[in-house]
Order: structure tokens, then sequence, then C-alpha cells
């Protein structure tokens, strides 16, 4: 007897585990059948910079992430922000660009999208008790959050050659918080690919603290010396949006990157 109490326990918490995950595939299978929107073409066109110059499998491809990400993601207007399909459709479809490296691949963590018209105020408690104020563009939280602020979403996608995207660089945030912890080490494909990315980002890293402290001109911006989770970040947004130049610059971290979204952003600049 004390076996089957064993046994049905033992199913009862693998169900409790596994179902959650097997009932989103499903939902995630039957959203990825469904026809795409003819209305969000135009949108789509007209906000995401490099949508026309992706290649017919890739373009597909975005558009079933940009449906999935739409059926998963609660989106938030704050500060008085009516949210509208062009404000989703822009933030799912820069957000998902970072997604093209396999098409079973989402966002695991994220759960909302907080979007504010401008740049917010955002309060920090410290150990001491003390409340401090920034003023932010966007940031990222470890569960499960993104706030943005919707005219600088709209500055990134209309300078596609500064390498700053607000979007690219807090969901690079969220890809690399999958881990566990922003480090500026994301889940890799597979344990060999560490050691290298190690290597290579680490030492970029050192560089751009070098370089920033003695005030010289650099490819990435110098936030990104800020701590290696920032530097990924930042990384991310010049890969996207400065692929050439990374390349000849960087071409260690070109290539780690590359290999890391499975992607070759030089192909479609």
């Amino acid at each position: 007897m004390a076996l089957y109490i064993i046994l049905a326990l033992g199913i009862i918490l693998i169900t409790l585990v596994f179902l959650p995950g097997i009932r989103r595939k499903i939902r995630r299978n039957k959203i990825l059948k469904q026809n795409f929107n003819k209305d969000y073409l135009p949108i789509l066109e007209k906000q995401l910079p490099y949508f026309a110059k992706l290649p017919d499998l890739l373009k597909e491809r975005l558009k079933r992430k940009i449906l999935v990400f739409l059926d998963e993601i609660r989106f938030e207007g704050c500060g008085g922000l009516e949210l509208n399909d062009e404000i989703r459709l822009t933030i799912a479809g820069q957000a998902s660009m970072l997604l093209l490296n396999e098409e079973n691949s989402y966002f695991n963590i994220l759960q909302s999208v907080l979007v504010y018209p401008s740049a917010y105020i955002a309060k920090t408690e410290n150990p001491d008790g003390t409340v401090e104020e920034s003023v932010r563009l966007g940031e990222s939280w470890l569960s499960g959050t993104v706030v943005l602020a919707w005219d600088d979403v709209r500055h990134g996608i209309r300078n596609t050659d500064d390498g700053q995207d607000v979007v690219l660089h807090e969901f690079a945030h969220q890809l690399d918080q999958e881990s566990g912890a922003g480090n500026g080490a994301p889940i890799l494909h597979g344990r060999t690919s560490y050691a290298s990315w190690a290597r290579v980002l680490g030492q970029e890293y050192q560089e751009l603290k070098k370089r920033s402290k003695k005030f010289k001109k650099t490819l990435m911006d110098k936030y990104g010396a800020t701590n290696p989770a920032e530097f990924f970040a930042v990384a991310t947004e010049t890969f996207f949006e400065k692929p050439e130049k990374m390349k000849e610059k960087h071409p260690e971290l070109y290539e780690e990157l590359k290999k890391y979204y499975n992607l070759d952003p030089e192909s479609f600049s």
C-alpha cells in the first residue's frame, strides 16, 4: 500500500511540474497555426527597420514569434499611455529579432511589458532604508518584467545605425536573466560554448573599461563598461545596428554573438 501511495504522489508531483509546460506548448502550437493579421503587416514594414530585408524564411518565423509574444506577454500602459497595435507590434517585433536563432525559442521568464510615454522616474530602496530616484528609459527585472519608454523605442527604430536601441538592450537582459542572474552569461548552446564566450567577452569588457577610463573613442557605448551584464546588452545593440563595424573592429566578439543568436545581421543590414 505504501508503495502505491508513493507512486501516486510521484505521478501527482510530475504532473504539477510538467503540466504547465505541456499546456503552454499546446497553446503555442495552436497560436503558430493562426493566420497572421493582414493589418499587422503595414505596421511591421513601417516600424521594424529589418523586416523588409529579412529573407522569407526569417520573415515568416518573425511573424510567428510575434504572434506567440502577443499571446503570452501582458502589455500595460503607464503614465497615461494608451496602448495600441503600433506599440505592441513594434516592441514585440524588435524583441523577437533576438529569437530568430531557433524556431522554438521564446522568452521563458518574461511575463509583462510596461510602457511609459517617455522617460520615467524609478525608485530604488537602499539597504539603509533610504529611497533613491532616477530617470530611466528602460529596465529589465528578474521577475519577468521589461519596462520601456515609448519615445525612446521610437528613437531606436528611426536611428538604426547608432548602436543604441532600448528594446534590443532590455530584452538582451531578459535572455541573460534566464540563467538565474543577469551577469553577461546567458544560456548558451552546449557546455563547450562557455569557455570561448567567457574569454572573448571578458577580454572585450576589460578593453572597453580601459578605453572608457582613458576617454578613448569606442565603437560600443561606454555604458557597456558598467558591468558584464550591461556589456552583453550593449554588445547586442551594436551587433544588430553596426554589424559591419563590429565584424571589422571586434571580429571575435562578432563571431561569439553570431553563434549565440545564430544570425548574421550583416547579411540584411
